[in-house]
Parts: C-alpha cells; structure tokens; sequence
C-alpha cells in the first residue's frame, strides 16, 4: 500500500465506538512529544500512532543492543546496531504513512528543549530511568509552558503513573531533588515514583537492584501496561475528556499481584511515609557494594557457568559445605566438609554427605546445558569429614541440555502449607521415574496417613525444641527480619506468623531464656503447631526415599542418595509442587541404630526413641531400614522469601 492510497479514517476506523469520529479526526492533529525510543517512549510511540495521533517529536541517542531485546519495541535482532530513533520512526510511518514526525537525533539538551516542547499538546517521558537532570529540567520547561506531563513507570510486571498539569503539584515539589546527591535522587525518584511499592513481594533477585551502578530489571509487560495508561492519560488530556488524577495522586496497577491502587502522598516526598521510605532506602539501596550486581547472563567461561549453577544446590540450613578450587580450563575440585563439629542434625555426616550428592547431581545437569559432560576423576574420602572431588568436563558436541537443569536456581523449600489436592497418577509416575536406580519413594497420600505422620512429626518437634544441642543450632541459622538470606534461612521464609516469630527471636537470644519458655511456658507448641501439625495435614503427600537394595551405611551410599534426592526434588519443582524436607526422623533414627549419643537430655532422648517407634510402626521393613529421605509436597505458589546462596568469588577458593 502506497502512502497516497492510505485512508486514514478506515485505518483507525476500530477505534469508533470508544471515540467519536470527530474525536478520531481530532486527534489525526494533536502533537505529542515523547522523550526516549527505548523500552517505554517505543511504546508509547507505537501506541499513539495506533490510537491515530497524527504528529510526534522524538527523541533519542541511543542505538539498539541485544540487552534491549527483553523490553524495548524496537529491539531485534535486524535493528541490533541501529538507532532506535530511526526504527521507531520507520514503525510508526508504517502505521501511519501520514504521520507529521521532528525528530531530535541528539537527545535532549538544554539547546533543543524549547523546540522539542513547541507547539505540543502533551509531553510523555520515556527517558532512562537515571537521566534525572534532563527529566528535571524537561518537567520544569512542560509546566512553564503550561503542557500537561506524563510519566509512566514500568515496576516488576505493572505501572506506577504521574500526570503533573498545569496549575497543580510540579515535579520538583513532588520528588525535591533540591539539594540531594545524586545517588539520594535516583533514591528519591524510586519512592516517588511507587507509594505503594505493589511490584517489591515478588523480587526474587533482590541485588539486581543497584542505584549506584545505575542498574535495575525489566519486563516487556510493564513497559506495555504503560503504553496502554499513559496513551489513555493523553487521550482524556488532548480530547478534554474525562477525569486525569494529577499529583500528589498515584495509579498504581500490578498485573503480578493483582492490585490496583491509588496513592495519595500531599507534599509528595515529604509526606512522613515517602520520607521514612527514603531513610530506609539509604541504608539499604544506597550503601550497595559495585561486586553486589547480579548477573544478567550466563557466564562466557564454561567452567564458572556450570559452578555458578551448583551453588544452588540443597545443603542443610544453607550451610553450603563445599567450596571450589579451579585447576584448569575445565576442571575444578570440589573441597568439600561437613558440620558434625558443631550441627547436631550432621553427627554422622550424612546430612552433609547428601548435600555433596546433590552438589555432584547438580554440576552434572548444569554440564549438559553447555555441551559438557562433567565426570568424577578422583574423590579423596581420607578424611571423611573433609571429601575431596576432583572434577573433569569433557565437550560432547551432541549432549542435550536436560529439562531438570532449567529448575536448579528456582528449586526451593516451601514451609508454610500447601494445596492437598492429590497427587494425580502421572505426576507420581514422573517423580518415581526421576530416582536413579537403586531407590524408590514410599507416599502417604490419604487423609489419615497424613495425620498419622502430623502427630509424629508434631511429637519429633519435641525433641528439637527441648535439647540444649537444638538450641545452638537454631540460635545461628535464622536470618531475623530478612526476605532473603545468602547463608542461613530468612525470617519470612519459617512459615509462622509474626507474633511466633517475634516469640521465638527474643527466646533464641539465650538457652536460659529459650529453655525456661519451653519448660513452663508451653514455648514449643505454637511453633510445632504451625511449622510441623498444620503443614503435614495441608499438603498432597508426605513420602519416604529409600535405597531398594543395601542399606545406605558408607559415604558413597549417602553421596548417591544426594543425588537422587536432587533429581526427585527438580521434579517436583518441575511440576510447580512446594516441597518440604521432614529429615529429622530419620537422622535420629540413624543416631539410634548406631548407638550415636546426641543429646545430653534424657527427655529428648527418650522421646525421639518414643518417635522412632511409631516410625518404624508406619513403613514397611525395608523401607525402615533404608531410608534415606523424607519430606512433604503439595501444590504450592513460588515462595516469595527463600534462602539464596553465596556468591561464586566467595565459594571460589586459590
């Protein structure tokens, strides 16, 4: 189609109905200037030439990158070199052939800005989320100019919108950047921008997040929700239609959550909430170390990709017992150690000795997703508490990527309850089907089965919460009042309400404290309750691992049952099934089989015999004497807090 056969009207004809055909030829006139082509002011071009605005100034610097490709509109991988400005143009000429189009190739500057603003109806911001110098002095010369402006900030999967009009609230009383460093201005954009902060549950990489390295996450969904609301903010605006909230009002919409929300901050950023939100942030956003930036691709280095993903492996109370020693390109040895010194639940080292099974399980899957295939050369068990793993890769040009190792990072544990609906037939023929040879799974699937494990794990909870050798365990793997921990479980991820987690923190800073609550107080039952009763009844199916032929005594038994564990568990995840390890029957029940002192309380003692026996009463023989893991599933939401791991330098060791 040529541009003189191009019919305006029958082009934008759908729009009839929301607008009016004198609407729609009014808008054919309005003029709309939009600053930066990248991931929203793209958008909001292509939008509003598709709602039939029929004149633009553009601006942008900029040329494409590949690391646009997640977001931007114009992002591909014909235009990667090319300037978005060019092919922004060239997109909304292809909407619209008759488009009137003055474009600022420079970007905007404090020369340009008059010219660009000229004659326009409204002005959208689609500047880099950092460029506060220029967006400052863009609002100003807008509100001087008696322009309506737009901002529409893509946060997680939704957007956070301000219209600063004419003779209302201006950008500079809104956010006060006066006077403020720049790092404590990004700062004070961020707060502003979001009152609600509906988009902060579901950050799941929370150092991604870097003000002073100027970087941040996106989502193409955010970046197109603001099309979508700032394009109809300019529509009330141009066509004089409809009410357009003005700051110090906030439109807040998250897809993710749900939630749609309309803040009211009087006197913006210095609103008492905006203000303890800012104080907060310094301490948190503002003292982040250059090193803390995670990641946004896969590392070029095959070796360091695949020890990247292993550091996700499962480790008892995040303990990671392990660390790296590279020795060549593609070989690196795993320095591996266990916690008996000091962790009552790893006295024999099993507990440890698994988590290097499903180390080992891991760097194995993570070698397939880069063409290798990782083989054990040596393992030194001279000291079994210190094993040594000497790892070798191998390139194998026609190796698959398998499925499982797409689920390594998102692996987690779930403690709070879960859906019950039952485990459907398939989906346990896939979890039996993930075990290697030489160990099944033994379920509990009925509702009196659960119970009958709720009551034992309820009554092993006791033990746990009487020993002084519990206490000292507990005392130190709680990160207090964190979302997220790199070495210890965080707060929010224990699964008990507020008023037991505040109980148990105040009773965990001393034994004498700890001991005489659970002594006369009743302090054990509220978290027994909640972490161990209510979860075993909310949940699908509790179930037993076990090794089908010996029973697992040796280090190697153990390190392979690691690693069936690994591969049941990514299967589950796989199937978006939480999951909850329940191991302490059966680490007792090995300290009992081998006569193996754990606790100086004779109570503790004797209960978890107590509790050994209604063990041994609800599986069969075999699987008594040969399991090797137990745990719950049921279907679960991703959790929203969850431990993480330590960085890969700090595992690394010369």
């Amino acid at each position: 189609m040529t541009q003189a056969s191009f019919d305006y009207f029958n082009a934008f004809s759908r729009n009839i109905g929301w607008l009016t055909l004198a609407e729609q030829a009014l808008l054919a006139t309005k003029k709309v200037a939009i600053a930066g082509c990248g991931g929203v002011g793209g958008a909001h071009a292509v939008t509003l030439a598709r709602l039939g605005v029929g004149r633009f100034h553009l601006s942008d610097f900029d040329n494409f990158e590949i690391e646009n490709f997640n977001r931007q509109a114009g992002a591909k991988i014909s235009t990667v070199g090319e300037s978005k400005l060019d092919t922004v143009v060239k997109m909304v000429l292809d909407i619209n052939p008759n488009a009137e189009i003055t474009t600022f190739a420079q970007g905007i500057t404090e020369h340009n800005i008059d010219d660009f603003l000229a004659g326009v109806d409204v002005y959208i911001d689609g500047l880099d989320f950092f460029a506060l110098k220029i967006r400052s002095l863009m609002f100003k010369k807008a509100y001087e100019a008696q322009i309506p402006a737009i901002t529409a900030a893509p946060l997680g999967m939704g957007v956070s919108n301000l219209n600063f009009l004419p003779g209302k609230m201006t950008f500079e009383q809104y956010f006060q950047f006066e006077g403020a460093s720049e790092n404590e201005q990004y700062l004070r954009f961020f707060v502003g921008l979001s009152p609600a902060r509906l988009h902060s549950a579901y950050l799941v990489v929370p150092e991604s997040i870097n003000l002073p390295e100027r970087k941040g996450p996106s989502t193409i969904m955010a970046c197109e929700l603001c099309a979508g609301v700032a394009a109809t903010q300019a529509l009330k605006l141009m066509l004089n239609r409809g009410k357009v909230l003005a700051a110090p009002r906030c439109l807040q919409f998250d897809a993710y959550r749900n939630k749609y929300v309309v803040s009211w901050r009087p006197f913006g950023n210095a609103n008492p909430i905006n203000k303890l939100a800012i104080y907060l942030g310094k301490k948190h956003l503002l003292n982040q170390a250059p090193q803390a930036v995670a990641k946004t691709a896969p590392e070029a280095d095959p070796l360091l990709y695949v020890l990247d993903k292993a550091r996700w492996a499962p480790s008892g109370d995040n303990a990671q017992c392990w660390r790296f020693k590279r020795t060549g390109d593609l070989s690196f040895t795993i320095l591996g150690s266990d916690t008996r010194d000091h962790v009552v639940y790893d006295l024999n080292g099993f507990a440890s000795n698994m988590a290097h099974g499903a180390l080992l399980e891991t760097i194995r899957l993570a070698a397939t997703e880069r063409g290798f295939i990782a083989n054990i050369d040596t393992t030194d068990r001279t000291d079994p508490e210190h094993p040594v793993y000497k790892i070798q890769l191998h390139a194998e040009p026609d190796i698959k990527a398998e499925p499982l190792a797409a689920y390594i990072e998102s692996r987690t544990v779930q403690r709070k309850p879960m859906g019950t609906r039952a485990l459907s037939k398939a989906e346990k023929q896939q979890l039996e089907a993930s075990l290697p040879n030489g160990y099944k799974v033994h379920w509990f699937e009925t509702i009196a089965e659960r119970w009958q494990i709720a009551k034992l794990l309820y009554g092993n909870a006791y033990t746990r919460l009487i020993m002084k050798e519990g206490y000292d365990v507990h005392s130190q793997i709680i990160d207090w009042n964190k979302k997220f921990s790199e070495d210890k479980i965080p707060e929010q991820a224990l699964g008990v309400d507020v008023m037991t987690a505040k109980v148990m923190k105040w009773s965990l800073k001393s034994w004498p404290r700890f001991e005489f609550l659970a002594k006369y107080m009743g302090g054990t039952i509220a978290p027994r309750l909640q972490l161990d009763l209510m979860t075993s009844l909310r949940c699908s199916a509790h179930f037993v691992l076990y090794a089908s032929d010996e029973v697992p005594l040796t280090l190697e038994h153990q390190v392979e049952a690691g690693k069936a564990l690994q591969r049941f568990w990514l299967t589950a995840t796989k199937l978006h099934f939480g999951f909850q390890p329940e191991q302490t029957p059966v680490l007792f029940s090995t300290y009992l089989r081998d006569g193996l002192d754990f606790s100086t309380n004779d109570k503790a003692n004797e209960n978890a015999r107590k509790m050994d026996m209604k063990l041994r009463q609800l599986l069969p023989e075999k699987v008594f004497k040969n399991k090797v893991f137990m745990g719950r599933i049921g279907r679960s939401e991703h959790p929203e807090s969850r431990s993480i791991r330590l960085p890969l330098e700090q595992l690394m060791v010369d």
